[in-house]
């Protein structure tokens, strides 16, 4: 069987464009959304992480505001200027940068930030929104698996998704995307027993898990959809994911490859957050 690999980036380039068309269409009723980022200290997969964010939001026509702190910078200095932001009409989306340095509070400083400015949708009020289908901003990673599935004109209603992970990043909302999709979900970790048998029953597998070529393709079912969230090294230094690409090739229908499947959706996403804010708050009708 012929494995199709999901292109993350061509799929993020036409989202990118159309929000480029939604901007311009603000621009002209004088709003332009903008993005305030904030980075504490030299972690340097951040800084990447920040100027992609920069690149992507000049790309739309969207404004952006950067914070680059020092390591040293007390929780207090970040916290007040959280609220200067949150109370400043030009930013529509706040992104505070995690990890943050081990003396910060990382929770207390996301409930900080205005949930309709939480373009990270990390805040109680955003994951409760989804947790209880009301509107409110998704976070991004996973919200870029459910574009990834839709475009690529993959079903998931009355599918079965195992998502492999639980973190509140990624494991907990996709899951609940899922089922807000009508998916049936079964969530493993790294505690399930006989984790490939559970694999086995699955049409549509979400890896999450942060363990380097963790899923072979010997724990598929033959023609599963495979997307993996997963950004590991493997043991030359080069980039992987939680799948063991190779070995899914000839079993999975569909793959997403690391790089260039999930990474480029979740900054696709954070920019149609930011959109959405923009406009929620400037009370335009979508």
């Amino acid at each position: 069987m012929n494995t199709q690999i999901i292109d993350g980036k061509s799929i993020a380039q036409s989202i990118k464009d159309e929000l480029k068309m939604k901007v311009q269409t603000l621009r002209e009723q004088g709003i332009t959304p903008g993005l305030a980022v904030v980075l504490v200290g030299e972690n340097p997969a951040s800084q990447v992480y920040v100027s992609n964010k920069k690149k992507a939001c000049e790309y739309i026509g969207m404004k952006s505001f950067s914070y680059e702190l020092p390591s040293e910078t007390t929780e207090k200095e970040v916290l007040d200027l959280v609220e200067t932001l949150n109370n400043d009409k030009n930013v529509h989306g706040i992104l505070v940068q995690l990890p943050l340095p081990k003396h910060m509070d990382e929770q207390k400083i996301i409930l900080k930030i205005d949930p309709l400015k939480d373009v990270d949708g990390f805040h109680p009020q955003n994951v409760g929104a989804l947790s209880i289908g009301l509107n409110g901003l998704i976070s991004c990673t996973p919200a870029g698996v459910i574009e990834l599935l839709k475009r690529s004109q993959i079903e998931i209603a009355g599918k079965h998704c195992v998502v492999v992970g639980r973190s509140n990043i990624v494991g907990k909302p996709v899951s609940l995307l899922l089922l807000r999709e009508h998916a049936t979900v079964t969530i493993c970790h790294s505690r399930t027993k006989n984790l490939s048998d559970v694999l086995k029953q699955a049409d549509i597998v979400i890896a999450a898990v942060g363990i380097a070529k963790f899923i072979t393709g010997t724990m598929l079912k033959s023609e599963a959809v495979v997307i993996d969230v997963g950004i590991n090294r493997d043991e030359n230094g080069k980039l992987c994911g939680d799948v063991d690409f190779q070995s899914c090739q000839g079993v999975a229908s569909y793959i997403t490859p690391v790089p260039g499947g999930v990474g480029p959706m979740t900054i696709a996403m954070l920019m149609h957050n930011c959109v959405l804010a923009a406009t929620n708050q400037e009370g335009v009708l979508n």
